[in-house]
């Protein structure tokens, strides 16, 4: 291929496809000592940021942990502030100090930011800028976020059993281009004396290429079929989208190429979401349609997501909120944490022995019952967010076989 993907994968595979474990490995074994010589050590920046986001991330970091010493693997962890956290500590939502503290590091876990008690700060003075600074920093541009609806969670599913069971579809979103950061953007007064707010969606042939060669790359690894979601029947930089992605797909024969407009690709998640593979879209519509296809599982509490660019450490993320109305309440889902720091660990360090321990382990706690109150039904045991880390724990030492 004349020109490759350059994410900076360690070990470059296809996104993790959640499965029930074998019975033979549905019971945790007992928790055993790290390895004595590590054989291998990482810096992870943790940012735990507002709402539930500290909760999450210590039982998620409990879990990395545990799960890296089974493999010869020790991490050496830098806590820092982001989000309101941050504001309220430094005055600012994003400290230079904690942005260069993960350019440094190996590898970036982030728990939520945002709440109610910044929702009026001028708009750099919100949590949400800091984010956007963290991607912009860290350079960071493809966004992959997975929704697989899980066998043991498919009645959770707001959609009917038929329509959820089986969905397993990837969502490539561009994240550092698009209206979110083009220019010009700001305020003024039209020739009538009205206030006006105004964006720019703006894209390059390299923006576009770069995120399409990552999407080819993955559906090449999965189904091997990828839509490409624009809006090119009336927006000019979804027309060039269009045409730079089709003119991509040349290099990946292999991989079947279709076009759907947004909002149409909208009302197909949730018609059949069935029909999806692998997504490739912008930053505006990734943003919208990966949230919305997160619900197709059952609760956006279990979702994981990665964000690599093409140097530097990868920013890896739950897509849920910072929830601030249950915050410091033990209801918490620290799933979405556990198994972003599972794709840390795969796509961000290429540790994928690791990565296995910790979804195996997650698939055999949801198989022995144990549920937060956002994926509940009758029949399960009702735990908070430190119990649920603690059954993820125990299951961590199972034997991780080598086919499911």
């Amino acid at each position: 291929m004349a020109a490759s993907v350059q994410l900076n994968l360690r070990s470059f595979k296809a996104p993790f496809n959640l499965k029930p474990i074998a019975k033979q490995f549905s019971r945790p074994g007992r928790i055993r000592c790290a390895a004595t010589t590590p054989t291998k050590r990482y810096s992870i920046t943790l940012l735990p940021g507002d709402g539930i986001g500290p909760e999450v991330i210590s039982v998620a970091k409990n879990v990395l942990k545990l799960a890296g010493s089974l493999e010869g693997i020790e991490f050496s962890f830098q806590e820092m502030p982001m989000g309101g956290a941050a504001l309220d500590l430094t005055g600012v939502p994003l400290p230079e100090e904690t942005l260069s503290t993960a350019q440094r590091a190996d590898a970036v876990l982030l728990g939520a930011i945002g709440g109610y008690k910044w929702d009026k700060n001028e708009k750099h003075l919100k949590p949400e800028t800091g984010l956007l600074q963290l991607r912009e920093g860290l350079k960071v541009f493809a966004n992959l976020r997975p929704a697989t609806v899980l066998p043991q969670l498919v009645d959770s599913s707001t959609l009917k059993k038929d329509v959820a069971e089986g969905v397993d579809l990837m969502v490539v979103r561009e994240l550092t281009g698009g209206i979110y950061f083009g220019k010009p953007r700001g305020f003024g007064t039209n020739e009538k004396g009205e206030d006006i707010g105004f964006n720019t969606e703006v894209y390059s042939t390299h923006e576009i290429d770069r995120i399409a060669r990552v999407a080819f790359e993955i559906a090449r690894k999965r189904r091997g079929q990828l839509c490409s979601v624009d809006k090119a029947n009336v927006l000019e930089a979804s027309m060039l989208w269009r045409k730079r992605v089709t003119a991509i797909a040349s290099e990946y024969p292999d991989v079947e190429l279709s076009h759907m407009y947004v909002d149409n690709a909208a009302m197909q998640l949730v018609r059949y979401p069935k029909q999806f593979d692998t997504i490739v879209t912008n930053n505006i519509f990734g943003d919208i349609l990966s949230d919305e296809a997160s619900m197709i599982t059952g609760s956006i509490g279990m979702l994981p997501s990665a964000s690599l660019g093409e140097s530097g450490p990868g920013l890896f993320e739950p897509i849920h909120g910072s929830a601030p109305d249950i915050a410091g309440q033990d209801k918490a889902n620290p799933l979405a944490t556990i198994l972003s720091a599972a794709m840390l660990l795969k796509y961000g360090l290429g540790e994928a022995n690791a990565a296995n321990r910790i979804e195996n382990a997650v698939l055999d706690t949801l198989n022995r019952g144990f549920r937060t109150g956002d994926i509940y039904s009758s029949g399960n045991k009702l735990v908070g967010c430190k119990e649920m880390g603690e059954e993820v724990l125990k299951s961590v030492d199972s034997p991780v076989p080598t086919a499911i």
